[in-house]
């Protein structure tokens, strides 16, 4: 209902970036340039400032910025209170999660709640947890599903199950046959590893440090944001990883991995988290309180339905 133009203009001042805006607005640069375009001649002045690779607001563009952050929000507020009065919800809802739960976990959740929801159209936008956090925390998402328990101020967060974290192999890596694996057991073999910012990336950290194990003890052959990439390079023997429960159990049920248990078990939680001060509307609590509910359950459920 708010004015285009204003959603284009808050969404590439929140960003500093065309780009950045065009994707988060699932629109194309052009098109978020025709919008900036339009917004400055209907005010007849500068409102940004292009260069050196970074957007700037002009005194002007300051002042709109203001006034569009209190109309947007009002917008989606209005909008919300109205389709409230129907029973049935809709409307688009912004989702964030990361590659795992978006491989493993959200094509259920997504499948239930459209069955329940009809009318209510999700965008989902994939990264790694930490990223996801952080833009849960800015309020460019309305929810997020991420793998790391959260500790910024700006989230709150629901704590929904737990994954188990597993060693993974080819079958015939020396590791294969051990039935579990402390810190000091993996020093020596080639490590595949997660993307900085990625959640296992993360806990493994923390895992070989508890373990004693310096950061020069580890033969990192690889760090990858693919998880598909992970478990092929570790199914052709050249290296372990350590990977979600979930991720792995058709590759375990075909014999092209072998998964070994560490010592102490490591668990990734899942958690759901929202942004702190903002408007939540009833399509928002529904769904938070749906996943929540259903990732839970899905955890306790045989391996083999996931």
């Amino acid at each position: 209902m708010a004015d285009r133009r204003l959603q284009v203009f808050h969404a590439v001042a929140k960003h500093g970036s065309f780009t950045r805006a065009a994707e988060h607005l699932f629109m194309t640069q052009p098109a978020v340039t025709f919008q900036i375009k339009q917004l400055e001649e209907h005010f007849d002045t500068r409102l940004l400032e292009r260069g050196h690779g970074k957007v700037t607001l002009t005194p002007a563009g300051e002042i709109v910025f203001a006034y569009a952050e209190r109309i947007l929000s009002l917008s989606e507020e209005l909008e919300a209170r109205v389709s409230e009065l129907t029973d049935e919800l809709s409307g688009h809802l912004h989702i964030g999660t990361s590659t795992t739960i978006a491989a493993y976990w959200l094509p259920r959740l997504l499948e239930g709640f459209k069955r329940r929801y009809p009318r209510v159209t999700p965008r989902v936008v994939v990264g790694n947890s930490q990223l996801t956090e952080e833009r849960v925390a800015a309020r460019d998402l309305d929810v997020g599903l991420i793998e790391i328990v959260s500790d910024l101020p700006g989230i709150e967060r629901r704590s929904a199950a737990r994954d188990e974290l597993l060693v993974i192999c080819h079958p015939a890596h020396p590791l294969a046959r051990a039935e579990k694996l402390a810190a000091r057991d993996l020093v020596g073999h080639a490590f595949i590893n997660r993307d900085p910012g990625n959640a296992i990336h993360i806990l493994a950290e923390g895992f070989f440090r508890a373990g004693g194990v310096a950061d020069d003890d580890i033969t990192i052959c690889a760090e990858l944001g693919s998880l598909a990439t992970v478990k092929h390079l570790a199914a052709e023997g050249l290296g372990f990883a350590i990977a979600s429960s979930a991720a792995i159990q058709r590759d375990i049920r075909e014999g092209r991995l072998v998964a070994v248990p560490l010592d102490p078990p490591l668990y990734t939680p899942l958690e759901v988290i929202l942004p702190r001060d903002k408007f939540r509307s009833r399509l928002i609590t529904t769904f938070a309180d749906y996943a929540t509910e259903q990732l839970a359950r899905m955890a306790n459920a045989p391996m083999k339905t996931l």
